[in-house]
């Protein structure tokens, strides 16, 4: 019998070709972009001087359910490609519950996450595009990591704006982007004029996401060679993660599996997005009725406690303005472990599907049981979870022990989306007891819902 290469298998039959676009399958598309000046809606070549243009193509494709990856994207993927989907046995064992749990692990590469499917994508096409260089934001550091992996690969230059309370949590990560030839600025910082005016009004500010993005598209304006990339939250984001849920589904139909709940956290909505994709494409084609629930930090509830609104990507108002879910592009949250799930807004594909019922439910977790989850975790299957995973955890332990409550044995599918190896620091503070959990009044989200543009 003919020996078939190990690259030729992978490829052939357990790395998708194309990636899912979910849009193609909504009932009712989200509202578009919004100019902040004119207040008129956007195409997707009034956003090429931020982003690269074939992303913009892929941001406003409502029409093409599957987009075929390239030749070279797929030649990355291959080395690290397919992750995989474990089913947690002695997790099962421990809670005594008939459940059955399944992970998707996403952290087998260095960024230890699943940032660089989406980072491979995006920095092919500004190669593709005869761009110099990029720029980016990055929370926990998994987005910015793998963003230098994948700029060293295909060789193009980065500078990486780094939320100043994650840089001085987790000095580590800068050093890995450093190592992959990036350039990691502590944000806000004095580099540019959206940085300093941060700085004057709050010069104790640990930063957010929303002040990272604001510098970065800053100086990505600044040139004509460079481009702005994001991490999460828009629509081509979600497309190229639809990777994870499209292996999830493939090696669940092997062992003849399907899932009753699909379980992801939620910052910005990329993790969650494309774990849930080809699952929720199921749901709106009426094939299947899973039951989806997204988990955030009680410290940033975008989707618990946030209005549906437009609202700016960033501090510096610099963005267009995105309809989702949002607490306010001013809402700076707590200086937490939450790492990449502090995020004003949410990804408004997600947001879209959460507002019309698909997606079922959205839970806020504190952060001490959050670590309770985690360490429970990973005690019994061997992987230590990043804080943003270990959300998703703690909601499949307490599903699992309902199942466990009323004897029905449902299948749970989770998504570990990247590794805690460097968040020591956050695993530090909860051995010691010295962890608190931080839940924002209604009176301080009444300030950033009060800065919302009404349209």
């Amino acid at each position: 019998m003919p020996q078939i290469p190990y690259r030729t298998y992978l490829e052939e039959h357990e790395i998708p070709q194309n990636w899912y676009n979910i849009k193609a399958d909504m009932k009712e598309q989200h509202d578009p972009f919004v100019h902040p000046g004119t207040k008129q809606p956007m195409a997707a070549k009034d956003l090429e001087p931020i982003f690269c243009a074939e992303l913009c193509a892929q941001e406003f494709n409502t029409t093409d359910r599957f987009i075929k990856i390239p030749q070279d994207i797929l030649d990355y993927y291959l080395t690290y490609r397919p992750s995989p989907l474990i089913r947690a046995y002695n997790l099962e064992k421990t809670l005594a519950t008939p459940a059955k749990i399944y992970f998707k692990f996403e952290g087998n590469n260095t960024s230890g996450s699943h940032k660089l499917n989406s980072a491979a994508a995006q920095v092919y096409y500004a190669k593709q595009q005869g761009l110099k260089g990029l720029t980016t934001e990055t929370g926990a550091g998994q987005w910015g990591t793998a963003l230098a992996m994948a700029c060293a690969y295909f060789g193009l230059d980065l500078t990486v704006f780094m939320v100043k309370v994650s840089s001085q949590q987790k000095p580590y990560r800068k050093a890995v982007m450093e190592s992959y030839g990036a350039s990691v600025i502590a944000s806000p910082s004095t580099t540019t004029q959206a940085g300093r005016g941060i700085l004057e009004r709050d010069p104790d500010t640990g930063g957010s996401l929303g002040c990272a993005i604001s510098e970065a598209i800053e100086l990505s304006l600044s040139n004509d060679n460079i481009r702005y990339v994001l991490g999460s939250v828009l629509d081509h984001v979600v497309l190229h993660q639809s990777i994870i849920g499209l292996e999830a589904k493939a090696a669940m139909e092997k062992i003849g599996e399907y899932p009753d709940i699909i379980i992801g956290c939620a910052g910005g909505g990329s993790n969650l997005g494309g774990l849930m994709a080809p699952f929720m494409g199921d749901k709106l084609n009426s094939t299947a009725n899973p039951y989806f629930i997204a988990v955030e930090p009680a410290s940033c509830p975008t989707l618990t406690r946030g209005q549906f609104a437009y609202d700016f990507g960033d501090v510096g108002q610099t963005t267009p303005l995105i309809k989702m879910y949002t607490l306010g592009c001013g809402f700076m949250p707590s200086a937490n472990h939450a790492g990449g799930l502090r995020y004003h807004g949410m990804s408004p594909i997600i947001s879209k599907l959460y507002h019309d019922g698909y997606l079922n439910e959205a839970r806020a977790v504190e952060q001490t049981a959050v670590f309770d989850a985690a360490t429970l975790f990973a005690k019994h299957e061997t992987i230590l979870p990043a804080p943003e995973s270990a959300h998703a955890i703690k909601v499949t332990i307490d599903e699992a022990l309902k199942c466990k409550e009323t004897g029905e044995p449902k299948t749970i599918l989770t998504g570990l989306s990247g590794t805690g190896y460097f968040d020591m620091q956050a695993y530090m503070s909860y051995n010691s007891r010295n962890m608190s959990d931080s839940i924002p009044t209604d009176e301080e989200l009444a300030a950033g819902f009060a800065q919302l543009i009404r349209l």
